[in-house]
């Protein structure tokens, strides 16, 4: 799909883009062994899961807020239901509905994140699984504008706490060539962030420095790759796998049963 808008949109068909799309879509595949039934997802973006959950579910449910990719999916795949529409709550959702729900790298965009979890909650049948996934704060290289806030592994439990009885903590993190690319990532990162002598980027509003930071964070993309072409295309989706330890994965990746 050609519809970009920012770098938080990870795109199979950007070059550069390539670790961080193998990331995301790898929590997809690690959540085939779970979803059944009627599936609802939270936050569909451009539908990078969509073809690899989709034959294993009964029913298939999408939501998200971008009214340009919604109209696209929903000509693509007219045999799912895409509803476009801020959240939460999940407004045109009765309680009980689904049977799992799947909410990857969302959590972090949401400003009520307590309603988020409790209407994951209410709309999941009795039994039903949510599995949700996040950035591992710990391992994040500066200020994401995009992000309301980001979470820990601890404190992302503590509030699932408050709803599911029933927490299984698990993360997402890469082998040996995943994490050379973070590492080198991590220090062009520093490179470009050293220039920032007053910390701008922790007081900025958070609006105004979106502009900035996708601009730097393409560029550096593109400079990684440049710079060391197979660091950035060798990577595949299988060089991420599904970590006992939340703490020190990329990723934090929690299913929880109601």
């Amino acid at each position: 799909m050609s519809t970009h808008f920012t770098t938080e949109i990870a795109s199979a068909e950007i070059p550069s883009d390539n670790p961080v799309h193998q990331r995301l879509l790898y929590a997809y595949i690690a959540a085939k062994d779970f979803v059944k039934g009627d599936l609802l997802e939270i936050g569909c973006g451009d539908g990078r899961g969509v073809d690899v959950l989709h034959p294993l579910v009964s029913a298939y449910t999408a939501i998200d807020k971008n009214d340009i990719l919604i109209d696209i999916l929903g000509k693509k795949y007219p045999d799912i239901k895409f509803i476009s529409q801020f959240i939460p709550p999940l407004s045109m959702i009765p309680d009980n509905t689904f049977d799992t729900v799947v909410s990857f790298q969302v959590i972090e965009h949401i400003e009520n994140d307590d309603l988020y979890v409790k209407e994951i909650y209410r709309v999941l049948k009795p039994g039903g699984k949510a599995l949700i996934s996040t950035v591992n704060k710990k391992y994040s290289l500066s200020r994401n504008p995009w992000h309301v806030r980001e979470y820990f592994a601890a404190g992302l439990k503590q509030l699932m706490t408050k709803y599911f009885s029933t927490i299984d903590a698990k993360g997402i993190h890469g082998n040996e060539k995943v994490m050379a690319y973070y590492e080198e990532n991590k220090a062009s990162v520093k490179r470009i962030t050293k220039w920032d002598i007053f910390g701008m980027q922790w007081w900025m509003p958070r609006a105004i420095l979106r502009v900035p930071y996708d601009i730097l964070n393409r560029l550096n993309r593109k400079k990684i790759m440049n710079a060391n072409n197979s660091l950035v295309s060798d990577i595949v989706v299988d060089d991420y796998f599904v970590s006992q330890n939340p703490e020190e994965s990329l990723d934090l990746f929690y299913i929880v049963t109601k």
